[in-house]
């Protein structure tokens, strides 16, 4: 097999191994199911991922790492400070699909018990808090944002934004998309001294 053909397969597998994961939870999916929903030998699993907990971590990463990777391209675009924050709040709320979740949801669950997963949720979360912390600063800087501590801000938001998705992606009915968008503009606005139409 080609170093190419490697990636390839390889980056099959761990889209592959998403679905799956997100099919059956973390804890209830085993290397045979990804095996047996990618078509390949138990053994090529093996090959790519010496354990399961490997699997599952790369999984994860591999998961988080595409919404990250959409985060990162407007926290580092050219847009005053405001127009990126209204886009990253976007992206974060388009992310909030109960399957997109179901990921996440596992993976801060399992962190508690597996030490290679913590460690990839940890290095996740930091960096989406990293890129809204740089953007506050930014607006601070310019002046479009009041704020005395922008990664403080940052925290604040992102709890919000978490724990009003997995209401969203746990419990059905008990808030609405439109609650969720209106109670983190109002948040967000109240962090950063903004008028909350200034964030729609």
């Amino acid at each position: 097999m080609t170093r190419r053909a490697a990636e390839i397969r390889l980056d099959a597998l761990l889209r592959t191994a998403c679905d799956v994961i997100v099919e059956r939870g973390l804890a209830n999916t085993r290397t045979a199911d990804v095996a047996q929903a990618a078509g390949v030998s138990q053994a090529l699993v093996f090959y790519h991922f010496a354990t399961k907990e490997r699997l599952l971590a790369q999984a994860f990463a591999y998961a988080a790492e595409q919404d990250l990777a959409r985060l990162d391209a407007v926290a580092r675009s050219s847009a005053p400070p405001l127009t990126k924050l209204k886009r990253l709040l976007k992206l974060y709320a388009h992310s909030s699909r109960p399957a997109a979740w179901a990921m996440r949801i596992d993976g801060w669950a399992e962190s508690l018990r597996t030490p290679e997963l913590e460690k990839v949720s940890r290095r996740l979360d930091l960096r989406r808090r990293e890129d809204l912390a740089a953007v506050i600063a930014a607006g601070v800087a310019d002046g479009s944002f009041d704020c005395a501590d922008p990664a403080g801000a940052a925290w604040r938001i992102n709890a919000i934004l978490d724990g009003l998705a997995v209401q969203l992606a746990v419990h059905e009915r008990v808030i609405s998309r439109r609650q969720f968008a209106e109670w983190v503009r109002l948040t967000t606005a109240r962090e950063l001294g903004l008028d909350p139409a200034q964030l729609d």
